[in-house]
């Protein structure tokens, strides 16, 4: 028989409950503060309700009511400094950060609402009801919540989709050198969200300051925990991670504080990660005002109990039996909730002039300006005021023949030298001389701490990426090691990085830098050789720069990293290893939204970029049509250079575009579609396009060249040019 050993977690795994005790011994001023905010909170979720009902909030309402005790009791303590995110349903969690960072003191229970109480519970009421004075301008609604001056870093419509932006937060908070924490907040079902299980072992690898905060209310939409995970007490998964992890009753608000001071200490001293799981019960359905029986998933039964523990009747029970307060004293304390509520709503919404009495319509003149509806996707490009900014052609300094993936490393490394803020992270790049190609050449042993290898999880280093470019302390390089990858990280690439400043009202910065390195022909196959362009192009908040040169690629790149918006910026495995001139002087840039002109001519505009660019120039050649050929350089709708691009087809009143991918993502679909709006009177022809087939690229060295475009393709494509000259003749 094979001899056994019972293997133990590396971490305690508790539960913690509340005695006698430590009610006596909690301070008065902690206790009543707590019974402050979940008045205020459990009023603002009624009035949401109640606006809701009339039709007046536009979109979900996902009440917190029934779980204000989880989001009380773990934030009552917190520094401003210190970060929070959440979810769908975060108002309470949003609130409970606001509320504390505008009364720090605590609550006079006498007196409630002091006006700086009042202007958090209208500003957030605002923003639930879509209006401009709200924290977002409107923009964020009921699930998407942000007042960085408070520490409430968003809330988040995506399940899980926040929590790898808290741990880029709290590497943030960890290497500013400071003790702060981050706590990001998320349900049950989110416990079996993928991001979130990578940002777990990654927080722990990395000892980052970031609290996984369960509320586990048991149900998703109507689904019991217990039918979609065979462990339903699910702070266990902490384990797998050697992370500490508490267990408590999140209807006792005291006994959540008890378990977050605990794990504050840990936090704060730099143990790395905790979790903490908080069992509370929604008491209304997913969204609106109907309880989950109404919809026959619960039993009037079940809620029954569970509002028979509602942490406002706890704390009320608790400071009663103190003496602390008396019931009278909790009338007012609702009262003076209620009426507060009461008057943010009146200054919200009125009565409804062409309807019956009694209805209510919101106050026209507190909507947003249609006109904002774009305002904020991208910045305003103030920060590009700086720099030596030349092209190529007009660069009188020295220069060095050297190959384009050494042009790579070299403006990197320029550029950490110059600014301690840069911070590299992705698979591999510490290791290999410089990762899987070179790029980081060097770095990782010039910047120790600066260069990080990460785990095999995009999904939770790219949001990790976005967290620390929200903070803004720090300007983070992220690399993906192929284009295909994004698809893994996709909810954190679009739905988290591109939207975020447009989302949460348009004037935070998002400075982030994506590399990544197109692969065609390198026989990689299906799942590692897209380009990437056309995916982002369509996708609002990024901006895409591409360089053909090692001289562009300096500039580009200094430009990106000057941006304070997310910048793709693609390469190609073709051109690491071409040859030019590399600028001695590495802080040059590239005028910002400029394409180069490659080649002059009247026949026909040819626009391209990356490695076509060389290809199109040879085809131009072969076939002794006299086209005028643009490099784009800068790819993305709002930085795209149209003058260059008008003045050419003017000239020659024929288009070809020419990429090398497949056609379903196709950059150039889009790029037509546009060009042939701004020029049509100046086509003589419909804009002609050569892509790759409609496959992604195969591993058959055959079946590879057949799926992609090069020389061969341009030449077809420009014979297909000239026949329709011939045709028009």
């Amino acid at each position: 028989m094979p001899r056994t050993t019972r293997l133990k977690p590396g971490s305690p795994w508790v539960e913690l409950q509340t005695t006698a005790a430590d009610w006596k011994n909690a301070d008065p001023a902690l206790l009543t503060t707590m019974l402050a905010q979940l008045h205020l909170i459990r009023a603002f979720e009624e009035t949401v309700l109640e606006l809701a009902g009339e039709g007046l909030v536009h979109g979900p309402a996902h009440s917190s009511i029934g779980q204000e005790g989880g989001a009380v009791g773990s934030i009552v303590g917190l520094r401003s400094s210190d970060g929070v995110n959440g979810s769908h349903r975060g108002h309470h969690q949003f609130l409970a950060k606001a509320l504390t960072h505008v009364a720090p003191e605590g609550f006079d229970l006498e007196s409630l609402v002091p006006p700086a109480v009042q202007e958090v519970l209208q500003r957030t009421l605002a923003e639930i009801l879509g209006l401009a004075q709200g924290y977002c301008r409107g923009r964020g609604g009921s699930m998407h919540l942000q007042w960085f001056e408070a520490g409430a870093l968003g809330t988040n419509a995506i399940v899980g989709g926040g929590v790898p932006l808290g741990a880029g937060n709290a590497w943030s908070q960890k290497h500013a050198g400071t003790t702060d924490v981050t706590v990001s907040y998320f349900g049950d079902g989110a416990t079996n969200i993928g991001s979130v299980l990578e940002s777990m072992n990654l927080t722990a690898a990395w000892d980052l300051p970031l609290c996984f905060f369960i509320e586990n209310n048991l149900y998703a939409v109507s689904t019991h925990v217990s039918e979609v995970t065979k462990e339903p007490r699910l702070s266990a998964r902490a384990l797998g991670f050697d992370i500490p992890a508490w267990r408590v009753d999140g209807m006792d608000p005291l006994a959540v504080h008890l378990a977050m001071e605990q794990a504050l200490e840990h936090l704060r001293s730099g143990g790395g990660p905790v979790v903490i799981e908080a069992e509370v019960y929604r008491y209304f359905h997913q969204n609106g005002p109907y309880p989950g029986s109404a919809f026959g998933y619960r039993s009037k039964e079940e809620e029954k109990q569970w509002r028979e523990r509602d942490p406002l009747l706890r704390m009320a029970t608790e400071l009663t039996r103190l003496g602390l307060i008396d019931d009278a004293g909790v009338a007012a304390v609702r009262a003076q909730a209620q009426e507060a509520m009461r008057l943010a709503a009146a200054q919200l919404v009125e009565p409804d002039p062409d309807a019956k009495p009694g209805i209510r319509r919101i106050m026209p003149a507190l909507w947003p300006d249609p006109a904002f509806v774009d305002i904020g996707i991208r910045g305003d490009l103030s920060e590009l005021s700086g720099g030596t900014v030349v092209e190529e052609a007009d660069y009188t300094g020295a220069t060095t023949t050297g190959k384009f993936i050494d042009a790579v490393a070299a403006v990197m490394d320029r550029r950490m030298g110059e600014d301690d803020r840069i911070v590299v992270l992705g698979e591999d790049i510490h290791r290999l001389k410089g990762g899987t190609n070179g790029a980081t050449k060097g770095l990782s042993e010039k910047y120790p701490g600066r260069v990080l290898g990460t785990p095999i999880s995009e999904n939770a280093f790219a949001g990790l990426g976005g967290g620390i470019a929200l903070d803004g302390r720090f300007r983070p390089v992220v690399e993906f090691m192929y284009p295909d990858f994004m698809w893994v990280a996709a909810d954190q690439v679009f739905n988290q990085i591109g939207k975020a400043r447009h989302m949460f009202g348009g004037e935070n910065p998002v400075p982030l830098v994506l590399r990544t390195k197109i692969a065609m022909g390198s026989g990689y196959g299906s799942q590692h050789l897209m380009d990437p362009a056309g995916i982002f192009a369509t996708s609002p908040g990024w901006r895409i720069v591409a360089a053909s040169t090692p001289y562009d690629y300096v500039g580009l790149m200094n430009t990106a990293l000057d941006m304070n918006d997310p910048v793709l910026v693609i390469e190609h495995v073709d051109l690491y290893s071409e040859t030019g001139e590399i600028p001695a002087d590495l802080d040059v840039r590239i005028p910002f939204g400029t394409a180069a002109i490659r080649r002059g001519g009247s026949d026909v505009t040819v626009i391209s970029y990356l490695s076509m660019v060389r290809h199109s120039l040879e085809a131009i050649e072969q076939t002794g049509i006299d086209a005028e050929l643009i490099d784009l350089r800068f790819l993305d709708r709002a930085s795209i250079d149209w003058d260059t691009i008008g003045t050419s087809i003017q000239k020659t009143n024929s288009v070809l575009i020419v990429e090398q991918g497949a056609q379903g993502t196709s950059y150039g679909g889009w790029l037509a579609d546009e060009i042939q709006r701004r020029f049509f009177d100046w086509l003589d022809q419909p804009v002609q396009r050569v892509t790759g087939s409609e496959a992604s690229p195969s591993i058959s060295k055959v079946l590879e060249r057949a799926a992609i475009a090069r020389t061969e393709e341009v030449v077809s494509g420009l014979e297909r040019v000239r026949a329709a000259f011939g045709r028009e003749a």
